[in-house]
């Protein structure tokens, strides 16, 4: 082993190894260890706890270290089974010279201006000092005690146990573990470093060093004082100091797109249909709006990219082309920057494992979870794919926008290979609270890669002051902005609401934007359906249908979290409880099949069918029949004369992203100039927006009976007072004000 390492690398994480600016910096020094691990020994030197180093061992885009040495020298481990373990017996000899902390505070009871950091660390007490007149009186106490005072920064001071401190235990960590003095490069940045700069090691200060760890080497012929900053100072040194079998991997020059704007989705911004052995492009049947939202930035020129996967036989077809054209004449400037996937790649990857173990933590069901280590080497893997396709898209210093969580890992990727992009997420789904959220087994990665972001979006705030505390659950973290919610956001009296939403946070990364972009609709294409002759034909046989009856609407996609079964419980109860409403009302319940490949839906299709069976069964009458039960994809254009039809909007999910059928709804009725009454769940994210909704609990079912029984009786002055409310939100934030909201970040 000892033959083929050619570098040891020893070096400090903050503001050395890690850049001071994470997000900004280079990080080709990443890659070099990456591409070489088998000659370079990494080992962290730092005067974190181990505790605290936990988070940076599971982000995608550092290098693992082989050894740890924390707490300023108190800690030594190293990686063994895909863990770390304490190195014997050197570990046990340093533990033996440590009194313990209580000792120690006790003895600096009477001293004043000290104040301890709060910080994980073992086997070291470290304070924070403001007059140096203490200092004597605390060397004294450190002698006493059988302990090294360490200090640096005109600030800090440090407890350790004797003769104990980063340079120290690296030396016996070299002996211990046989590894080869003469390979070795010491990498630091403040005075806390110098016993490293001190042991006649090849080293280097970084060029945002402290101004006395500079000055303390600087007649050191052996350490070099870097120009650059942080990562970027260490490649420096790699030059410097000759190690020239690295040369060739850190002079390769980043390759750069042509595309200012890159959306990455996992769908093409059209239908790709297969004929024979060729495969045709046709405009999307999905009344999805988002994609034509998003195509709508590129219509006046801006040089543009999409990335999304295209399913193909092999992932390195013959023939295949890696950029298509969306639209010449609309888009002239936009090219489809396509990954090619097998079929077998997109059932594991977006219908199984996505679906099975990140749809239920999402929707807060961990009970329904199921979690595979090598499906999530798949998901990393095909993250990476993406991520690859992106950076060859991207000119420098563009902004990349990218689109749920199927795509989780792709900013750690993305960030590795290309340090001057400008990212943004958007979830458009929920995001659970910690408690829920950190069942995943990956969730340092997934939060370490979403970190490395310049900004993520949610829907509402309870999502963005969710995914705050999952973060902070995970990583040290400071909230450094907010703002108010109301009054654009219920605050009180919703399942989803609250008071205050964080805007930006520090992080191990840098500063992190966050906030809330509720998905608006397109309100122009449905007044268009609308205004048709065939809309108002269509709307007419439903009326006469429902024989004066109120048509109570429900929509929704087969899906356990959309609470269908809940729904039709609680409206067979209904039917028992207020006979005096049969015959007057009518449900049509139209419920969209789950995709092919679906299998974990397929209880609760056979559950609703039942039970729709039995409601009908029991309640029918000659000429009445209480469900109108569509299971089918119905056209959108066919879908909106529903939606001017009922009299009620009921929907209910158990848990919902945002919904935007209620939004639909409300557009609908806009559209045609007629009332409704919506009646929303109070844990779908739109709930917290549309405050002319009646609020339900879907869990409860009283809750679902009592709204459902007053949206029947709402008086038609209330009725329109309502829809008012409903109608401003949903006309004000469409969809089109939704897409120029979030990427305000791009202007930061």
């Amino acid at each position: 082993m000892t033959s083929k390492i050619k570098m040891i690398l020893a070096t400090d994480l903050d503001g050395t190894f890690l850049a001071p600016e994470a997000k900004g910096s280079s990080s080709d020094l990443y890659k070099v260890i990456r591409d070489n691990r088998e000659e370079i020994v990494l080992i962290f030197v730092t005067g974190r706890g181990y505790e605290s180093i936990l988070p940076l061992l599971d982000d995608a885009s550092l290098p693992i270290p082989d050894y740890i040495i924390a707490d300023v020298g108190g800690t030594i481990l190293k990686r063994q089974n895909g863990g770390f373990i304490s190195v014997m017996p050197l570990q046990s000899e340093i533990a033996e010279k440590w009194p313990g902390r209580e000792i120690i505070l006790k003895q600096l009871d009477d001293i004043a201006g000290l104040q301890i950091q709060e910080v994980p660390q073992e086997r070291r007490c470290s304070f924070f000092y403001e007059d140096a007149t203490v200092l004597d009186e605390v060397e004294n106490i450190g002698k006493a005690l059988g302990l090294t005072v360490l200090k640096s920064a005109g600030k800090y001071l440090d407890f350790l146990p004797l003769d104990v401190s980063k340079g120290d235990t690296l030396q016996r960590l070299l002996a211990a573990e046989g590894l080869p003095e003469e390979k070795v490069l010491v990498a630091g940045d403040t005075l806390n470093d110098l016993s490293l700069m001190q042991m006649g090691y090849r080293g280097v200060v970084v060029g945002n060093a402290e101004a006395a760890l500079k000055l303390a080497v600087a007649a050191t012929k052996h350490i070099y004082l870097a120009e650059e900053t942080g990562p970027s100072g260490i490649l420096e040194a790699i030059h410097h100091h000759q190690f020239h079998q690295f040369s060739s991997c850190i002079d390769q020059q980043t390759a750069y797109g042509t595309a200012d704007l890159v959306m990455v989705y996992h769908r093409q911004p059209f239908d790709e249909i297969k004929q024979g052995k060729a495969h045709v492009r046709q405009q999307p049947k999905s009344p999805n709006g988002i994609i034509p939202t998003l195509l709508g930035f590129f219509a006046q020129g801006e040089k543009g990219a999409w990335v999304a996967w295209s399913q193909q036989e092999s992932r390195t077809p013959n023939n295949f082309q890696v950029e298509v054209a969306v639209d010449e004449v609309k888009y002239p400037n936009l090219k489809v920057a396509r990954v090619a996937l097998t079929a077998h790649d997109v059932n594991l990857f977006y219908k199984k494992f996505s679906k099975e173990s990140f749809w239920p933590i999402i929707f807060s069901f961990p009970e329904r979870a199921s979690f595979s280590e090598e499906h999530w080497l798949h998901f990393c893997e095909i993250n990476k794919l993406f991520a690859e396709r992106t950076a060859k898209a991207a000119a420098h210093g563009a902004t990349i926008w990218i689109h749920d969580y199927n795509l989780w890992m792709t900013p750690a990727y993305l960030r590795d290979l290309r340090p001057d992009l400008k990212i943004g997420f958007f979830h458009h789904t929920a995001f659970p609270g910690a408690d829920v959220f950190n069942i995943i087994p990956w969730k340092r990665d997934i939060v370490a890669s979403l970190l490395k972001c310049d900004y993520v979006g949610f829907h509402i705030p309870r999502y963005v002051e969710n995914f705050i505390d999952v973060v902070r659950s995970n990583f040290p973290a400071q909230i450094i902005e907010t703002e108010n919610c109301a009054p654009t956001y219920l605050t009180y009296g919703c399942a989803l609401g609250v008071e205050e939403m964080t805007r930006k946070i520090q992080t191990p990364y840098g500063v992190l934007g966050v906030g809330a972009h509720p998905v608006g609709i397109d309100n122009v294409k449905i007044e268009k359906i609308v205004a048709s002759e065939e809309n108002k034909r269509l709307v007419s046989d439903l009326l006469k249908e429902a024989k004066g009856r109120k048509v109570i609407l429900s929509v929704e996609r087969l899906d356990y979290v959309k609470g269908p079964i809940e729904k039709m419980l609680a409206y067979e109860k209904f039917l028992e409880k207020c006979p005096e409403w049969h015959e007057k009302v009518v449900m049509i319940n139209i419920v969209t099949p789950a995709a092919d490949g679906m299998e974990i839906y397929k209880a609760t299709r056979d559950k609703l069918d039942q039970v729709i069976g039995r409601i009908n069964g029991r309640f029918s009458k000659l000429g009445w029949v209480p469900v109108r039960y569509f299971y089918r994809a119905v056209p959108f254009e066919e879908l909106i004369s529903y939606y001017v039809a009922a009299d009620i909007g009921w929907i209910t999910p158990l848990r919902d992203g945002l919904n935007l059928v209620c939004k639909e709804y409300v557009s609908a009725k806009a559209a045609s100039g007629s009332n409704g009454t919506l009646i929303l769940s109070e844990f779908a994210g739109a709930a917290v927006e549309l405050k002319g909704a009646i609020l339900t609990n879907p869990y409860d079912m009283n809750s679902m009976i009592q709204s459902l029984v007053a949206a029947l009786s709402l008086d038609e002055k209330e009725v329109e007072f309502r829809m008012i409310d409903l109608i401003a939100r949903v006309k004000g934030y469409d969809v089109n004000a939704w897409g120029d909201d979030f990427l305000k970040f791009r202007e930061a």
